[in-house]
C-alpha cells in the first residue's frame, strides 16, 4: 500500500482547516498558498471530501471551507479511505467478501489480514486534533500481527 499525493494533500488540507478552525470559512486560495498545493488540485480534493460530508462550504467573496465537525471527530483512516479507497495491502482483501479462489489454501492470507487490521486500527486511532496538537507518540502504538 502506498498513499498517493491525493491522500497526503487531503490530510494537509484538513490539518490546515483544523489549525485555522475559528468558525469562519477559509478561502481555498489561502490554504493553497500556505500548503503550496495548486487550487485546481485542492478543488478536486474538496469536492470529494464535501461529497462525504467532511466539509462545509460557501461560495462568494467571503466564502470558503470549514470543517463540518470538530477536529477530534475526524479519524485519519476515514480521510484516507475517502481519498484512497480501500487501504488493503493485497487485492483479495479489498472487498467485504474475499473471492480469491485460493483463499482456503493460502498460507499467507492470515498475514495480509493482520497487516490490514494493523493499518486500519493505527490510522483510525489518530485524529486531526492529534495531528494538529502532535499529541500522539508513535512508540505507544504497538500492534501484533
Amino acid at each position: 500500500m502506498k498513499i498517493s499525493t491525493r491522500g497526503r494533500y487531503a490530510l494537509r488540507f484538513m490539518i490546515d482547516l483544523a489549525q485555522h478552525n475559528n468558525g469562519e470559512y477559509i478561502a481555498l486560495k489561502d490554504i493553497s498558498s500556505r500548503q503550496e498545493i495548486s487550487i485546481k488540485y485542492l478543488e478536486q480534493i474538496t469536492s470529494l471530501l464535501s461529497k462525504f460530508g467532511l466539509l462545509l462550504s460557501v461560495r462568494g467573496p467571503s466564502g470558503g471551507y470549514k470543517l463540518a465537525k470538530s477536529p477530534a471527530e475526524y479519524k485519519v483512516g476515514d480521510i484516507l479511505r475517502i481519498t484512497e479507497g480501500n487501504l488493503a495491502p493485497v487485492a483479495c482483501l479489498e472487498s467485504e467478501v474475499n473471492t480469491c479462489e485460493k483463499k482456503d489454501v493460502c498460507k499467507t492470507l492470515f498475514l495480509w489480514q493482520g497487516l490490514a487490521r494493523v493499518i486500519n486500527e493505527y490510522l483510525d486511532s489518530i485524529t486531526l486534533e492529534n495531528l494538529v496538537e502532535r499529541n500522539f507518540n508513535s512508540e505507544n502504538y504497538m500492534y501484533m500481527i
